[in-house]
Parts: C-alpha cells; sequence; structure tokens
C-alpha cells in the first residue's frame, strides 16, 4: 500500500457554528469557498445525509485542466461535526481520503478543527496545507459577514 500524507488545521471563525456547518453541505457555498485561488468549481451532487453521495469538479481558470473527485457522507452532526471521504477521479490520485470537520461553539463564533487522512502520496502535504489555507480564508469571507436580508 503507498504511503498517504494527512493534514491538520485549526481555525477561529466570527461566525455561530450552525452557519458554518451550513457553508459545508450548500452546494452554491461549497463552489464559492472550497475551491483554492486560481480554481473554479462545479457541484454535480450534494445529498446531505450521512450515507449520501457529493461530488465536484475544480478547474484551473488558466490551463483549464479539470478534475473531478467526490465522496460519501459518514457522519453528520448538524453544527457540531462532518466527516466524509472524497477520492479523485485521476487513477494517478488513487486512494480514499476521510476528512473530519469538528464545530465547537467559542465566545467569539467558532473553533474549527480539521483532519484530513488518506491523501495520495504524490501529493506533498505542504500542498494540502496551502491549498486548505485558501479555502479556509475564502470560508471565512463567506460565512463571517452579517449582511441584512
Amino acid at each position: 500500500m503507498a504511503s498517504t500524507n494527512t493534514v491538520r488545521l485549526h481555525r477561529v471563525l466570527r461566525a455561530a457554528p450552525d452557519r458554518v456547518y451550513r457553508a459545508f453541505l450548500d452546494a452554491d457555498a461549497m463552489c464559492k469557498w472550497l475551491p483554492p485561488y486560481g480554481f473554479t468549481a462545479k457541484c454535480y451532487r450534494l445529498d446531505a445525509e450521512v450515507g449520501g453521495e457529493w461530488r465536484m469538479s475544480f478547474t484551473n481558470f488558466g490551463s483549464k485542466h479539470t478534475h473531478a473527485f467526490g465522496g460519501k457522507y459518514l457522519e453528520l452532526v448538524p453544527g457540531q461535526k462532518l466527516r466524509y471521504t472524497s477520492a479523485f477521479d485521476d487513477p494517478h490520485l488513487p486512494g480514499e481520503m476521510t476528512t473530519t470537520i469538528v464545530l465547537t461553539p467559542v465566545s467569539v463564533g467558532t473553533e474549527m478543527q480539521v483532519t484530513q487522512e488518506g491523501i495520495p502520496a504524490v501529493i506533498p502535504a505542504e500542498a494540502c496545507y496551502l491549498g486548505w489555507q485558501e479555502s479556509l480564508l475564502q470560508l471565512a469571507r463567506l460565512v463571517e459577514p452579517e449582511i441584512p436580508g
């Protein structure tokens, strides 16, 4: 079995846990915050229930190269926890990853712990950290503003 990488990230967001949780299960929100800088996203499926499947793709805006991926929801505890699998369609990026998001209410909003395990060995851990950092900055820009309806 090929070796894999694990990344762990921690953030505090100025938004309620339910709002952060919803950003992970809304297809339009996912397309806005998840793709790293320089990428666009399309969401093809998002069945937000345990056992439900999700599928999306990222497209490099410069090269127009697209990579698709998807998985299943393993655990969904509203406002508290998400755990899901993901796998790339590309056979050069084998295996299944598991991502766990834990949300804890704190005085200023939400403390978020992210653990992604089983990252294909050909993807350097530092590249994953960089991508996640960009995504989480975009997540903050989505969930933190309180804009009157």
